[in-house]
């Protein structure tokens, strides 16, 4: 029994070309702005396959690196994170917030001498930093360099950042110092 209808294959190929040509290919960034709505959701495993997808586009886009890193340190994937975190250094060396990303990464594993070598290196790049200076300042502090973090708490506070009363409180208790 024949078919009711038949289509003609040449009509077919047509709309199929339509079709083709309506559908945008997705992009990098279309990747990257994924991965950015999976990150703030905390969808950290969907945000490491969209930032994954945008490096296997493009392999020397440092932010992807970076954001790929610090959904793995949400995870507890400390060395991944800071692998990723080297390789957005290595693809924008003048990058301060991957030296910070990957300062707090060491912190976190305990290397308290390379996390302070990232948050100073941040500082060298952009000298106004005080995400880095508070940053180091608390590294500092569990390094027993009280003299250090006191020096990272002042120039903070001469940029108009602010300490945490608490950890100024602590600090003030261990150094035996006062500002």
């Amino acid at each position: 029994m024949q078919p009711a209808y038949r289509i003609q294959p040449l009509i077919v190929i047509l709309f199929c070309v339509q079709l083709a040509g309506l559908a945008r290919a997705v992009t990098a960034e279309d990747y990257l702005r994924e991965g950015n709505g999976a990150f703030k959701d905390q969808r950290f495993d969907q945000a490491i396959y969209a930032y994954t997808k945008v490096i296997d586009s493009n392999p020397h886009l440092a932010k992807a690196y970076d954001n790929r890193g610090a959904a793995y340190a949400q995870e507890g994937s400390l060395t991944r994170a800071i692998d990723d975190f080297t390789m957005a250094i290595a693809n924008d060396p003048k990058d301060g917030q991957a030296y910070c990303n990957r300062g707090h990464a060491y912190d976190q594993k305990g290397d308290l001498l390379q996390s302070i070598a990232d948050y100073t290196r941040a500082i060298e790049i952009n000298p106004l930093n005080t995400k880095a200076y508070n940053s180091r300042s608390f590294v500092y502090y569990e390094a027993k360099q009280y003299d250090k973090s006191w020096a990272d708490v002042f120039k903070l506070e001469s940029l108009g950042g602010r300490v945490d009363s608490d950890f100024y409180r602590q600090l003030k208790k261990v150094s035996g110092q006062e500002r």
